[in-house]
């Protein structure tokens, strides 16, 4: 394989697992853990 197509699957590969671990992260388990700081503050 030449070096160009090592590159793109490489930065594909980092791309696609990132936004899977934030979309985990945003709706997966630990978003039970986060918190709403506006949602505190509303009377």
């Amino acid at each position: 394989m030449e070096t160009s197509t090592l590159v793109t699957i490489f930065i594909s590969g980092l791309l696609v697992n990132f936004t899977g671990y934030a979309l985990y992260t945003a709706f997966g388990q630990p978003s039970q853990q986060l918190r709403d700081p506006i949602e505190e503050h509303e009377d």
